[in-house]
C-alpha cells in the first residue's frame, strides 16, 4: 500500500473514533438517587423545610448525584438502615452510636450551631416544670411523672438519666412514671402546661424556641438546676453533648464520601442551606468520648442488641435455611402440642375411668350391704313382730282383765297403757321398717310437727338426762297440722336428737352441754333447727349423709341415710353443717352442728 493509501485509512479510524465520542457525549450521564435520614424532632413537616435545602446544595455540590431528605424516628431510622433505604443519617451522636453497634456508619462532618457562636457541643436535656410546681429541686422529682420524647434521645432523656446517676440516684427507680411521646417535642411542653405531667425532659433550647414562636409564655415555665453554658441563650439542666453529625452507611463508595464531606466543609455560614438547617457550616467529626462515657455509667454502650433482631438479620442473610429452620420449627410446635393434646385426653380418659371404677366399687359395696342388711331386717322385722303382738295382746288382755274383776289401781293400769302405746309404736317401726325394705308407700295422715318432736326428745329423755344434756325448744309462728308419715318422722327426730347426744357426750365440760330445738311455722312450709355446741363434723356432709357411713366406731351409717329417704319422700330438704359456716343469724353459739330441715305445707 502507498503513502496515499495509509493516509486514508488512519483518516477514516480517526473519523470512526471522533463519531463514537461525539455520540457519547450526547447520552446524559446516571444521575445516583440517595436517601438522607434525618431525625424529625420537631415533626416531619419542619425536618422537610430545615434540611431540603441542605440537600439540594449537596445534589449541587456532587455530581451526577441527587439527595433527598427522609424525617424519621429512631425506630424509623433502624429498621430504614436495616432494609438499605438509607444512605446517609443526620442524627445526634447518642443515636450514632447506638446503631453503629449494628449498621456500619462511619461519620464525615459534625454541625457547627448558629445560635449559639458555632459551638459543636450543643446537645443536652432540660427539665421543665410549671412555673408555679413546688418542684425545686431534683431531689423534689422524686416519684414524681414525666415526659420524654424517646429512651434512645442523647438531649431528651439520656443526658437527664446521667445526671441523675452522678447526682448519686438511682435512675431506673427514681421517678414514679415515664411516659415517652415521641416526635414532635412540642407536646412535652403541653403535659406540663395541663398538668398532665409534673416535669418534661426536652433538648436543649426546646422551651425557648417555642417561646421565640410565640407557642408559650416564659412566665409559665421554669427550669430544675439550670445551667447557661458560655455563649449560649437557653438553660439546660445536664452538661452538653456533641452536636449532630452527618454519616455514611457502609454502602456508600469512598470517592463520593470524599466529595460529601468537601462539599459540606465547604459550605458558606451565609449560604440559604446553612440559615435554614440552623449552622454555621460543618466541621471534622468531634470526639464522642463524653458520650461514651454517659453510655458506659448508664451500661448503654455494651448492650447487645435484641434478640429478635439478630435473629432477624440472620434470617437475612439466610434467607433459604432460615425459612427451613422456621417450617421445621412450626411443624414440630405443632406435632408437639397435638402429642399434648392426645395425652392430656387420654390422662383425663384414664382418670375419670379410675373414678368411675371407683364409684362402681363403692357402690357394688354399699349394695351387698344393702341387701345383708335388707334380709337381715326382714328377718328381723318377721321375727320381732310376734312378740311385739304378744306384748299388745297381753297389755291389752291385762287391763280388760282388770276392768271385769273391777280392781281400781289407776297405778297399774296407766303403766299397762303406756306398755301397750309403746308396744303399738314398735310394731309401727317394725312396719315401716319392712315397707321401706320392699319400697312400700308409707300412709301420710295430719300431723303436728311440735307434738312429734316432743315425742322423740320424751324418748330419749332418760339418755338426755344422763348425759346432763340442756335441752330447749322454741317454737314460732302459728302451728298448722302437715300430712305426713309420723313414724318416718319420729324416727327422724330420734336419730337427729340422738347423733346431736352422741356428739355431747365427747365433749369434756358436762355442765355445758347444750340441746336447742327451734321449729319456725312459715307460711308455707316448716323449719325445724336442731342445734347442739358438740364437737361438730368430723368430715363431709355429702358423705355423712350416703349409706353405711359412719364416723361411730359402733355405727352403721343409717341414721342419716334414713333422715335423708325420709324427707325426700315429704318432698322436703335436710342440711347438716357447722355452726361456723351456718348462714343462720339466730344461732346460740359458733361452736357444734345446726342440722336443718325443711318440710313443705303441700
Amino acid at each position: 500500500m502507498g503513502f496515499c493509501g495509509k493516509a486514508i485509512v488512519m483518516g477514516l479510524l480517526l473519523l470512526s473514533v471522533l463519531g463514537a465520542n461525539l455520540s457519547y457525549a450526547d447520552e446524559p450521564p446516571q444521575v445516583h438517587h440517595f436517601r438522607v435520614g434525618v431525625l424529625a424532632n420537631h415533626g416531619v413537616l419542619q425536618a422537610k423545610q430545615r434540611w431540603q435545602p441542605m440537600m439540594d446544595y449537596l445534589t449541587e455540590q456532587v455530581p451526577n448525584s441527587h439527595f433527598e431528605v427522609v424525617p424519621v424516628d429512631f425506630n424509623g431510622m433502624s429498621s430504614q438502615l436495616l432494609n438499605h433505604e438509607l444512605q446517609f443519617i443526620v442524627t445526634n451522636p447518642g443515636q450514632y452510636l447506638h446503631l453503629s453497634n449494628n449498621f456500619p456508619l462511619s461519620w464525615l462532618a459534625t454541625m457547627k450551631s448558629r445560635k449559639h457562636q458555632g459551638s459543636t457541643f450543643t446537645i443536652g436535656a432540660t427539665i421543665i416544670v410549671r412555673a408555679d410546681s413546688p418542684i425545686r429541686t431534683l431531689q423534689d422529682l422524686r416519684g414524681k411523672n414525666v415526659v420524654a420524647s424517646d429512651p434512645q434521645a442523647l438531649g431528651g432523656y439520656q443526658a437527664a438519666m446521667g445526671l441523675l446517676h452522678k447526682m448519686g440516684f438511682i435512675p431506673e427507680q427514681f421517678f414514679g412514671q415515664v411516659r415517652f411521646l415521641g416526635f414532635p417535642l412540642e407536646p412535652l411542653i403541653y403535659q406540663v402546661r395541663d398538668g398532665s405531667a409534673d416535669a418534661a425532659i426536652a433538648p436543649f433550647c426546646t422551651l425557648e424556641e417555642m417561646i421565640e414562636t410565640g407557642l408559650v409564655n416564659q412566665a409559665d415555665y421554669r427550669v430544675i438546676h439550670p445551667i447557661t453554658p458560655p455563649g449560649c441563650d437557653c438553660d439546660v439542666s445536664t452538661q452538653l453533648y456533641p452536636n449532630w453529625s452527618f454519616a455514611a452507611a457502609d454502602t456508600v463508595s469512598p470517592r463520593l464520601t470524599m466529595a460529601i464531606t468537601r462539599a459540606l466543609f465547604d459550605l458558606p455560614a451565609d449560604h440559604v442551606a446553612a440559615i435554614t438547617a440552623d449552622t454555621l457550616g460543618w466541621t471534622a467529626p468531634v470526639s464522642q468520648l463524653k458520650v461514651i462515657e454517659l453510655f458506659k455509667e448508664l451500661q448503654l454502650q455494651g448492650a447487645s442488641p435484641p434478640l429478635y433482631q439478630t435473629v432477624y438479620k440472620w434470617m437475612e442473610k439466610n434467607k433459604e435455611w432460615g425459612g427451613v429452620l422456621l417450617l421445621i420449627f412450626i411443624v414440630s410446635t405443632i406435632y408437639h402440642l397435638w402429642l399434648e393434646y392426645k395425652f392430656r385426653q387420654k390422662s383425663e380418659f384414664l382418670v375419670s375411668t379410675e373414678r368411675q371404677l371407683k364409684d362402681k366399687a363403692l357402690q357394688l359395696e354399699r349394695l351387698q350391704s344393702a341387701a345383708i342388711l335388707g334380709e337381715i331386717g326382714a328377718g328381723l322385722a318377721h321375727e320381732l313382730n310376734q312378740p311385739i303382738a304378744a306384748i299388745t295382746q297381753y297389755s291389752e288382755g291385762t287391763m280388760l282383765q282388770l276392768e271385769r274383776l273391777g280392781q281400781d289401781n289407776p297405778e297399774l293400769y296407766d303403766v299397762l297403757g303406756k306398755i301397750n302405746a309403746q308396744s303399738i309404736r314398735a310394731g309401727a317401726v317394725v312396719h315401716r321398717i319392712r315397707g321401706l325394705l320392699k319400697r312400700r308407700q308409707a300412709k301420710a295422715e295430719p300431723l303436728n310437727v311440735t307434738l312429734v318432736v316432743e315425742e322423740a326428745l320424751a324418748l330419749l329423755r332418760r339418755e338426755l338426762d344422763r348425759a346432763k344434756v340442756q335441752v330447749s325448744m322454741r317454737v314460732q309462728g302459728e302451728p298448722f297440722e302437715l300430712m305426713g308419715d309420723s313414724v318416718g318422722l319420729s324416727q327422724m327426730w330420734v336419730n337427729l336428737v340422738k347423733n346431736s347426744l352422741d356428739a355431747l357426750e365427747t365433749c369434756g365440760d358436762n355442765n355445758g352441754r347444750q340441746l336447742r330445738i327451734d321449729i319456725y311455722y312459715l307460711a308455707d312450709k316448716i323449719k325445724v333447727l336442731v342445734i347442739d355446741n358438740g364437737e361438730g363434723l368430723q368430715g363431709q356432709a355429702s358423705e355423712l349423709m350416703a349409706s353405711f357411713a359412719s364416723t361411730k366406731d359402733a355405727g352403721l351409717g343409717l341414721g342419716l341415710a334414713i333422715c335423708k329417704d325420709v324427707v325426700s319422700r315429704h318432698h322436703g330438704s335436710i342440711q347438716i353443717e357447722n355452726c361456723q359456716q351456718s348462714t343462720e343469724m339466730l344461732l346460740p353459739w359458733q361452736q357444734g352442728c345446726v342440722v336443718t330441715v325443711i318440710l313443705p305445707r303441700e
